[in-house]
């Protein structure tokens, strides 16, 4: 009887064994590596395969989990909202950034959606934190879960998206500077680690970039053509400006190569992956015009910025595969979602058209609420396609400023190039519609306008005042959201995606909490 009681003691032990060998199997990726390309378009990503590594962009598509039609929840978003969306799996209405600048109602002065004066720059004059950032990011939980040891860094070409990316409690954000070239951060982070110092020191931007010359990576990319507007054009040579080199150098693909170098760095001379506490790197990439020039007067350097895009992607691959292992790796690589064109002369193919001046508007607001109420300062300010209100003229008078928001609402459904007319009371009581829900989930009470100007497609929407112009589209521009390494099963999906979705999916497989405003269901079944 006793050797039976052994022997069973012993089957549940070796049972209770084998269990904890299977869970470790399974166990949490040693790095998370997200890869976030501003304006990357699912149209362009495919039309330049032929000119592709196998490696690269080619074995992301092959061997990931492809999600082919992805978007934000939002609408008209941008770089900086995107970033904040990506990381804590919400939107503006929740996480505050509603853009990379708003208006501050008390200064009625644009704001930064970075700027924090308390904390100095780290070689920079900017000084910056993430302070307007309201909730918890992936990376927060992901810090706060290991008690701190989970190591993690934000490298990207841009400083909004360089801090919103690391969040509150990274151990350091870098960006370029648009001054010097300069490896940047924030004192908010700390000092900069030694191996990010040792690289700056070693590569200064500040010595190569103003002799640079930006001009095609190989003859095939000058001798293929995709785009329509006709024959194949001269192949481009550039030189940056003497008087802001950095920000020219920050809006081409060759920006894209020095930050691979700076995330190769961070993955071969950091801490970064060393143990089985699951690490954090985030990198961002451009993949926007040259120097934000249209499509069609720089077709050429659009197929140069994806070839040399796809090199990069490459080359972080094999960085990663080289340090960890891909099988210990998970990457997601998305788009910032935004679409980045130049105003186009409709008048001359006549298509309906026209300009809608806001500031002129506000001014024409104003005269019919003085008619209405008499004499004062109604509109406070007007900042992109908003309506400042002046809350305390109307408090004086005693008016509701929901009656007041509905009269504005009727007036200027009147105007020319006005499609519809968004008060904050609409969006935030109005009943549910697919166009309302991603127009709110852009609002946020604290920094938004008190109405919202709809412009129709086609018009440009233009302030004299601040000397800023827009082209209205609403065309419908497809990215992908693909997840890579981790053993994650090859498939492609077709069914739309929301890019809130990537931040909970990323918690589950870390076994974290995730962000804390985040209520978007996780994606469970992405491995084999």
């Amino acid at each position: 009887m006793k050797d039976q009681t052994r022997f069973l003691t012993s089957l549940v032990v070796l049972l209770a064994v084998s269990g904890a060998q299977a869970q470790q199997a399974t166990s949490v990726p040693k790095l998370v590596v997200t890869v976030m390309i501003d304006q990357l378009r699912s149209d362009y990503l495919e039309a330049f395969s032929p000119l592709y590594y196998e490696d690269g962009f080619k074995r992301l598509m092959k061997e990931g989990r492809v999600f082919v039609d992805a978007q934000y929840p939002v609408a008209d978003v941008d770089r900086a909202a995107a970033t904040a969306t990506l990381f804590t799996g919400t939107v503006p209405y929740d996480h505050g950034i509603v853009g990379q600048k708003w208006l501050d109602r008390n200064s009625l002065r644009p704001v930064y959606c970075v700027d924090d004066d308390q904390y100095e720059g780290v070689n920079t004059s900017d000084k910056s934190s993430p302070k307007n950032l309201g909730v918890s990011t992936i990376v927060d939980e992901l810090k706060v879960a290991t008690d701190g040891q989970a190591v993690v860094y934000s490298i990207a070409p841009f400083r909004d998206v360089a801090i919103l990316a690391a969040g509150h409690s990274a151990d350091c954000a870098f960006w370029l500077d648009d001054q010097t070239g300069n490896w940047a951060g924030s004192s908010y982070y700390g000092n900069m680690p030694l191996w990010a110092s040792v690289y700056y020191d070693r590569h200064r931007l500040s010595q190569s970039v103003p002799k640079m010359t930006y001009e095609p990576v190989s003859e095939v990319v000058g001798s293929f053509n995709y785009f329509a507007s006709g024959g194949l054009k001269k192949p481009f040579k550039h030189s940056f400006s003497k008087d802001h080199p950095y920000v020219d150098y920050k809006a081409c693909a060759l920006v894209n190569e020095e930050v691979t170098r700076m995330a190769e760095a961070c993955l071969y001379t950091s801490t970064i992956g060393y143990d089985q506490v699951t690490d954090f790197l985030s990198v961002s990439y451009y993949a926007g015009n040259y120097n934000h020039e249209s499509v069609n007067a720089s077709p050429i350097e659009m197929q140069d910025t994806y070839v040399r895009l796809d090199a990069c992607i490459r080359d972080l691959i094999q960085a990663v595969d080289k340090r960890i292992g891909l099988k210990n790796a998970l990457f997601v690589l998305t788009s910032s979602g935004v679409t980045e064109e130049n105003s186009v002369d409709l008048a001359k193919y006549r298509i309906p058209h026209g300009t809608f001046y806001i500031n002129r508007t506000s001014s024409l607001l104003n005269m019919y609420f003085m008619a209405q109420f008499g004499a004062g300062q109604y509109v406070d300010a007007v900042f992109g396609n908003q309506i400042y209100l002046n809350h305390k003229l109307l408090e004086e008078k005693q008016l509701n400023i929901v009656d007041v928001m509905e009269r504005a609402q009727e007036f200027l459904l009147q105007c020319s190039g006005v499609k519809d007319v968004y008060t904050s009371q609409r969006l935030t009581l109005g009943a549910w519609t697919p166009g309302i829900s991603r127009i709110r989930n852009g609002y946020n009470p604290k920094c938004s306008g008190d109405i919202f100007i709809e412009v129709a497609p086609g018009w440009e929407l233009k302030n004299e005042e601040m000397n800023t112009s827009s082209q209205i589209r609403a065309s419908y521009a497809e990215f992908p959201v693909i997840f890579f390494g981790y053993e994650i099963e090859p498939k492609k999906e077709y069914t739309s995606t929301s890019v809130d979705v990537i931040a909970p999916t990323l918690a589950h497989y870390m076994r974290i909490r995730a962000p804390n405003a985040c209520s978007t269901r996780p994606i469970n079944d992405l491995r084999r």
